[in-house]
Formats: structure tokens, sequence, C-alpha cells
């Protein structure tokens, strides 16, 4: 949590009402789940109603309780254990509200997504990749399986596509050791951050390559490196994180590279596809009605 907000609550405190008296001692007892908690659930927590919450938000000098609620959110979504995860999810849902909650919160991540990230910038993501002698991809602990993805379907596209799979930093930079300012990486990172993606990114920006960094925020620590930074958003603290915006961009990047290299890739592309046929990768068509 951005600690700037703790200390502007504990400097206010003679000046609070005492229903504002009450939201703050408990914000300031239980960061970890108020930064995650609407108005309405946060004043029914606090036994005050909304519209104090939305008060007191604007006492702090914020234009709303959703300002006030990024704020709070921006430093302490990297800072959560899996246990406090678990315990923020039970305070935004219960029992009975798990798949409309957690779907809810997956389609305004991909909205707030598709209506902040810039045009150019995305364009020149994708053209950087179009363009680069050899693109590195990385990504650890849940987002490996995002760079996983990517690389498998990049691969159909550009000529020369690394996975990095090495665990060890060392090893990661072994990988590595020939980038250079002809080359982009692809590095997909978001709460709780890697410190090995860090290094990663720094690396590869160090070297001259171009960074493309697919975070949730200008704070995240790969950002610094990022040549073009695509933000998505993952606001959703539980247990697991929320990779569906992330991999909304993953897929418009993988489809603007593929309509950058259609004709380039035409021809093997046709091959690849009598390959599958010859070898009976996929059914058929008769096959899947057959199975249906």
């Amino acid at each position: 949590m951005n600690e700037n907000v703790l200390q502007t609550i504990r400097a206010g405190m003679d000046t609070f009402s005492k229903g504002q008296k009450r939201i703050a001692a408990f914000i300031l007892d239980n960061y970890d789940r108020a930064a995650f908690m609407t108005a309405a659930r946060l004043g029914e927590t606090a036994y005050v109603s909304e519209s104090t919450v939305v008060r007191f938000a604007a006492q702090l000098g914020y234009d709303g309780y959703p300002e006030m609620q990024d704020a709070m959110q921006e430093l302490i979504r990297s800072r959560l254990t899996t246990l406090q995860r678990i315990e923020v999810s039970r305070a935004r849902m219960t029992d009975d509200e798990v798949l409309e909650d957690v779907m809810s919160y997956d389609m305004q991540n991909i909205r707030k997504t598709m209506e902040e990230i810039p045009r150019d910038v995305f364009n020149a993501a994708a053209d950087a990749l179009t363009k680069a002698r050899k693109v590195y991809i990385f990504g650890a602990g849940s987002c490996q399986a995002l760079a996983t993805f990517a690389a498998y379907y990049l691969r159909l596209f550009l000529d020369d596509v690394c996975l990095i799979q090495a665990t060890g930093q060392s090893e990661i930079f072994e990988e590595m050791l020939r980038i250079s300012d002809e080359d982009a990486v692809l590095g997909i990172s978001f709460p709780r951050y890697s410190s090995r993606a860090v290094k990663t990114m720094h690396y590869a920006n160090r070297k001259g390559a171009k960074v493309i960094a697919v975070t949730d925020s200008k704070a995240s620590p790969i950002a610094a490196y990022a040549s073009h930074l695509l933000l998505a958003h993952s606001d959703m603290a539980s247990v697991v994180d929320s990779l569906a915006a992330p991999l909304s961009v993953i897929n418009a990047l993988i489809v603007a590279v593929s309509l950058r290299r259609l004709e380039a890739r035409r021809e093997l592309l046709t091959e690849l596809e009598n390959l599958w046929n010859s070898q009976e990768v996929y059914l058929s068509a008769d096959e899947d009605e057959n199975h249906a």
C-alpha cells in the first residue's frame, strides 16, 4: 500500500468525524483487505454509510473513492501473500458470488485495458516484434503460461523465437548472451513481480534490445526498461492472478504480427497445414462429427 496514504490518514485523525475515524482505523489495521473493497463493502464493514466513505476519500484529497482505492492498491498488490489473497477474496465475495464476481472482474479488466492502451504504442510494439532478428520471450510464475502461449503462435509467423525456460538467472543470461539491438524481448510480469523478470528485462535493455513489456502499472519494476509499455489491468487480488486482460493483449499482438507477416509466411503455413493433415495431427471434420 502507498505509505503516503497511510501517513495522510494518520495525520488527519484529529480532523475526522466519528464515522470517518472508524473507516481510518479499519484501513490502518486491515489495509490488505480495505484496498480491494468497494465503497459500499468498506462502509458496511466500518459501520458507516457508503456516502461517508466517499466523503472520507474526498477529505483525503482524492477526486473520489475509486482514485483513493487505486492509490491504496498501487503498491500493495505486489506484497500480498497467498493467505492474504484468499482473505481478500473472502472479503470481496461470498461462495455464491464467486463465478459471477470473478468473470465480472475479468471483463472489467479487459474493457479498461482496451480503453487505455495507446494505439500507437501497441502498433509500435507489434512492429518491433515483426522486424526483430530474434524475439526472446520471458515470463515467470503464472506468467510463464502466457509466455509459452505467445511463443507457440509467434513461431508460426517469425523466423527466430526463443522461449526462455531456464530458471536460474545465470542460465537465463546465457540464453540471451548474443542479444543485441537487432532483437526484441517480450517480457510479461504481474504481481507478485518476479525478480528474475526484472533482471532479465534490465539485461535486455542494457544490451540495446527492444523491450516490449506487458505488465500492470507504470510502477511495475519492469516498466523502467520498456521500449514499448503495454499496461493490462489485473485488478483482482485472489489466490490466482487475473490474467484475462494480459492474455487478450498478447492475443492482439499475435494477430497484429500475423497480419504483418501473412504474405511472407503464406507458403510455409500451407506446407505446415499439409504436414498436419498427412500426420493426422488434428481430427478431420468427419471424425469430429463421429465423436460428437
